[in-house]
């Protein structure tokens, strides 16, 4: 029982770190849970992860928050998600109650703005880093169809204005597709 218990604290405290210390919303922490539980950790594979993201994006609510829950429930179970949960929401909860008592000095404060500018800056960088690391462990795959709809899903959003749940939905369409191509084809290979 004490592996459960250090993995229950070290899945808090690492979902709290990254709560606390994360700006710029669910794609940053995202990013950053792939380095600490699949890079450092290496709790869970970066294909999983990768999955895991693609549920977290596309069910109700915050990102972050979908994915921490995921995270845990796929570490430690439903009470590692109950962990990662608090550990995710426990950092903001804390934060907008001291800033709501301070509501008006930080609103004046020039050099808050300055700093909250700042960050935006970062958010970006962060963001691109994964956007690059998706991209390239899609293009080592060398499947061609998870370039094209890469590709055509930036298009489609960057150039057209493309409402990102229509290209979630065909993005998802597209890889049920996939999926039940591959299996159709390993069935046939067995025969």
């Amino acid at each position: 029982m004490k592996n459960k218990k250090e993995i229950y604290i070290k899945l808090f405290l690492s979902t709290f770190y990254l709560s606390a210390f994360t700006f710029g919303g669910g794609y940053v922490i995202i990013s950053l849970m792939k380095k600490k539980f699949v890079d450092d950790l290496k709790w869970i594979e970066e294909e999983e992860m990768l999955n895991l993201t693609a549920i977290a994006q596309s069910s109700p609510g915050a990102v972050a928050v979908n994915a921490s829950i995921l995270v845990g429930y796929k570490i430690a179970g439903i009470f590692g998600a109950l962990v990662s949960i608090i550990g995710t929401i426990l950092p903001p909860f804390i934060i907008l109650s001291i800033v709501s008592i301070f509501y008006t000095v930080f609103r004046e404060n020039i050099v808050v703005n300055s700093v909250l500018k700042g960050m935006q800056a970062g958010v970006a960088a962060v963001i691109a880093d994964v956007v690059i690391n998706m991209a390239s462990n899609i293009s080592k795959e060398r499947e061609i169809i998870s370039i094209v709809v890469m590709m055509g899903a930036f298009i489609a959003t960057y150039f057209f204005k493309v409402n990102v749940m229509y290209i979630i939905l065909v993005c998802g369409i597209i890889g049920a597709l996939k999926v039940v191509i591959k299996a159709k084809k390993k069935g046939g290979d067995e025969e």
